[in-house]
């Protein structure tokens, strides 16, 4: 048999197999030759989709001068697969020319059902935080990373979060708000580029650099969905929004 095995090798080769006897003067079979491993495609089939549907997203974004037409060219895109079993794109709404710009994960079943952007329990509860700091939501905007509802309100994909990344950055660009106020996990890594929990990015002002390379400040805080299951976590949030009026009191 032909092998780089030495005899001592081999015997431990059958013995493992579970040959424990002999019955002639050869093996009955051969080892199987190595395979050589084969070499990994540079990048997956998704990977390549996901890099084409964001390149194409970059694209339709820069071809939109003002939020209407990017509104436009949103629902017209085509590259994400959570537009398939979503009942509405939900664009941003509010105060075009606002000093806070608020940004949450995705659209839940009620937003998805009216096509705007925190309308449910999550919503009522961010416009009563709002209000305590003196704010009306037709003073801010507000919008979310992802247009599209993930089924089941899971947590959105890597691979979904770079697809619709552009669209909300060209909003960024085109509204130029003083401040940005991030809620939860998703909305402060995907934009601040890191992957600290909440609780380690709350609580002070972060910088968020636009395309354009200005800087905006940014706040991450706890998502009011969140808040809503973890009542004890308000104070925290509550601060937070005290910061936000702060700064956009000058203080």
């Amino acid at each position: 048999m032909e092998s780089n095995l030495n005899i001592k090798e081999i015997l431990s080769f059958y013995l493992e197999a579970g040959i424990d006897e002999t019955i002639g003067d050869t093996a009955g079979f051969v080892l199987p030759e190595k395979e050589e491993p084969k070499a990994r495609p540079a990048i997956t089939n998704m990977a390549q989709s996901t890099q084409n549907a964001s390149k194409n997203a970059k694209e339709a974004c820069l071809a939109a001068p003002d939020l209407e037409s990017l509104r436009q060219k949103m629902e017209a895109f085509e590259g994400c697969a959570l537009k398939l079993n979503a009942k509405s794109t939900v664009f941003g709404a509010g105060n075009p020319n606002a000093r806070l710009m608020i940004i949450g994960e995705a659209p839940g079943a009620d937003e998805d059902r009216q096509g705007l952007p925190f309308v449910g329990r999550s919503g009522h509860l961010l416009e009563k935080m709002l209000n305590a700091i003196g704010l009306k939501r037709e003073e801010v905007y507000i919008t979310n990373i992802l247009p599209w509802r993930p089924p089941g309100n899971r947590t959105p994909t890597d691979a979904e979060v770079a697809v619709c990344l552009p669209f909300l950055k060209r909003q960024i660009d085109l509204i130029k708000p003083d401040i940005l106020l991030l809620l939860g996990g998703s909305a402060a890594n995907a934009l601040l580029d890191n992957a600290d929990s909440i609780s380690r990015l709350r609580g002070h002002f972060l910088k968020y650099k636009t395309s354009e390379g200005a800087e905006i400040d940014a706040l991450a805080t706890f998502h009011p969905a969140y808040l809503l299951r973890n009542a004890a976590q308000k104070s925290k949030a509550w601060a937070d929004f005290l910061r936000i009026a702060k700064n956009l009191n000058g203080n």
